[in-house]
C-alpha cells in the first residue's frame, strides 16, 4: 500500500478544516460552514460522467437537503477553471472546490487505491462524509457508486 494513503474518519471525530479554491478562484473555508450541517463529497473528476450523473443528484436534490438543514459541498482534484466549466455546463448550484494537490482528500481518507478498467490506480475514492454543525464526522460512506448515492443518503439522513 501507497505511504500516501490514509485512514478513513469515523462517525463522532473532527472533520479536518481546510480552505480550497472554488471554481471563481475564491477561497472557500469549512470554517465558514460552522453552525450548519454539511455534506462533503469527493468525486474523480468533473464532466466524466459518474461524476456528472452524482453532482447533477445532488444538483436536483440541493432544495430538500437545505430545507432539512444540510449544505453540500463538492471537493475534486480538478482546477478552478475547469469547475466553472463543469458547474455552468450542468447548472450546478453548489460550490466545487479544487484540492489539486489532494491534500484534503488524503486528509479525509478519500484517496487511496481503487480498481479502474482492470487496473490499480491511486487516486480519489468517491467519498461522502456527513458533519454536524460543530465539524463532527455523523456518517462517513467511501467508494460509493455515482448512480443512486444521494438518493441513498437521503433516506439515511431522512430527508
Amino acid at each position: 500500500m501507497s505511504p500516501t494513503l490514509t485512514t478513513k474518519l469515523q462517525p463522532g471525530t473532527q472533520a479536518p478544516d481546510f480552505s480550497l479554491k472554488d471554481a471563481k478562484g475564491n477561497t472557500t473555508s469549512l470554517a465558514a460552514y460552522r453552525g450548519k450541517s454539511v455534506i462533503v463529497y469527493f468525486y474523480p473528476a468533473a464532466a466524466t460522467p459518474g461524476c456528472t450523473t452524482e453532482a447533477c443528484d445532488f444538483r436536483d436534490s440541493l432544495a430538500s437537503l437545505q430545507g432539512s438543514g444540510y449544505e453540500v459541498i463538492g471537493i475534486s482534484p480538478d482546477a478552478p477553471e475547469k469547475l466553472a466549466s463543469f458547474t455552468g455546463d450542468f447548472g450546478l448550484t453548489f460550490p466545487l472546490l479544487s484540492d489539486e494537490d489532494h491534500r484534503v482528500a488524503l486528509a479525509y481518507g478519500a484517496w487511496g487505491e481503487k480498481l479502474v478498467d482492470g487496473e490499480i490506480t491511486e487516486g480519489i475514492v468517491r467519498s461522502t462524509v456527513v458533519l454536524d454543525p460543530e465539524g463532527k464526522v455523523t456518517l462517513a460512506q467511501y467508494q460509493v457508486k455515482a448512480q443512486g448515492h444521494v438518493a441513498a443518503l437521503r433516506e439515511t439522513l431522512g430527508v
